[in-house]
């Protein structure tokens, strides 16, 4: 029986797979069972912050695991807090750390922890978290219904929790809220929704806003967050300190991780939330070894210089090639490239994938790059010639 066949038979089949079978990679190149090499413009969906094969990062898995693995919440976890305390300095306003195993998990803290808040804070609870009709928030039941797409809310799975509703764009925020409503949900960057990075002025304005209202602003940081952005938090770069933050994805490298930051610290009691595996000695322990690869590189320069040569690709391509794009998106290592349709965007990931790089899509017919941080200019060329060649190839 050869995988595939294995892979039907015994996987539910919840993915549409490329069948493909990636033995080993070297930062953003990987290498198939026929020795076949791939740019990869998409590091597992942005996870694999640090690169394929890092060896820093797997030492550090590596003697953690001969060590200890898990013991669970019940004990004491010393990479745990120490992965807390180096994601409050990198954030630069105190906060407190809960640690699960994923983005969605996250965002259910995170409006667990708003929806308490607004218990304990006012006479009569507040509970309603208003989101964005392009927002992409997780695949639990909670988490789908508030993410805005409604192309996410089957009816299969419903009923779903009441206490979401979405509106078409910020401005529209404002009107919305009603004296149920304890929090704003947002990415600063959309990513499954387009790769859209909303206008610095708007969130800092909602920001403002919400604060007075005493209204919790969460930012879910889950793809753009870990240096994605050039900066640790997108939220640096928009200059606000929201209430809650969500992490995930790159936190670790590629060990599952998520992550709910808040200036909240004393809303959850023991008892209010838990996660048998979050923040285990392994995943804490590769997420301080990521974090520390990923400040060195930050600190460097490096990361500031890949971005700048990224995005001049980007542009280059996407001039180069007006028939097939419409503009470039998104900012930092988290971007997109618009396509004419629909049509473009699906021909044009099948012919990237026979020329040797990985791509992805978002809504919108939108192209995504989402590259492992620490590409090198060479792996960029080679990924951004291949590119080409596909783009060629539907002319």
């Amino acid at each position: 029986m050869d995988f595939e066949t294995m892979d039907k038979e015994y996987v539910l089949q919840t993915y549409a797979r490329n069948y493909v079978n990636f033995k080993h990679g070297i930062n953003a190149t990987l290498f198939d069972d026929k020795g076949r090499d791939y740019i990869d413009f998409t590091s597992g969906i942005g996870v694999v912050s640090v690169g394929h094969g890092n060896q820093r990062l797997a030492d550090a898995i590596s003697d953690q695991a001969r060590h200890i693995i898990h013991t669970s919440n019940l004990y004491m976890i010393e990479p745990q807090a120490r992965l807390a305390k180096k994601i409050n300095e990198l954030t630069g306003f105190d906060v407190g750390v809960f640690f699960g195993n994923s983005g969605a998990e996250a965002n259910e803290g995170a409006i667990k922890l708003a929806r308490k808040y607004g218990e304990k804070k006012f006479a009569n609870k507040k509970y309603k978290v208003l989101t964005l009709e392009h927002s992409f928030h997780g695949r639990t039941i909670t988490t789908v219904k508030a993410t805005g797409q409604a192309s996410f809310h089957k009816s299969a799975f419903a009923p779903y929790p009441e206490g979401f509703s979405y509106t078409k764009e910020i401005a529209d925020l404002y009107n919305t809220i009603d004296d149920e409503t304890v929090a704003v949900m947002i990415e600063l960057v959309q990513g499954e929704g387009g790769v859209k990075a909303f206008p610095k002025k708007d969130i800092q304005d909602l920001a403002k806003f919400l604060k007075e209202k005493e209204i919790l602003l969460i930012i879910d940081e889950v793809q753009s967050g870990v240096f994605r952005s050039g900066e640790f938090l997108a939220t640096s770069l928009y200059e606000i300190e929201p209430d809650i933050i969500t992490l995930a994805k790159g936190l670790a490298g590629g060990v599952p991780i998520g992550a709910v930051v808040t200036k909240h610290k004393d809303i959850f009691e023991a008892g209010d939330h838990g996660s048998t595996f979050g923040g285990n000695f392994l995943s804490t322990r590769a997420g301080l070894e990521a974090l520390a690869i990923l400040d060195e590189y930050k600190q460097s320069g490096m990361l500031d210089e890949a971005l700048i040569y990224f995005e001049g690709k980007l542009k280059a391509l996407c001039k180069a090639y007006p028939t097939l794009f419409v503009s470039v998106e998104g900012l930092g290592l988290m971007r997109g490239m618009r396509c004419a349709n629909g049509e473009i965007l699906a021909s044009l990931i099948k012919k990237a994938f026979e020329h040797g790089v990985l791509v992805l899509k978002a809504g919108q017919n939108t192209l995504r790059f989402l590259p492992p941080l620490t590409i090198s200019k060479e792996e960029m060329d080679e990924g951004f010639k291949r590119l080409e060649s596909a783009c060629q190839a539907l002319l």
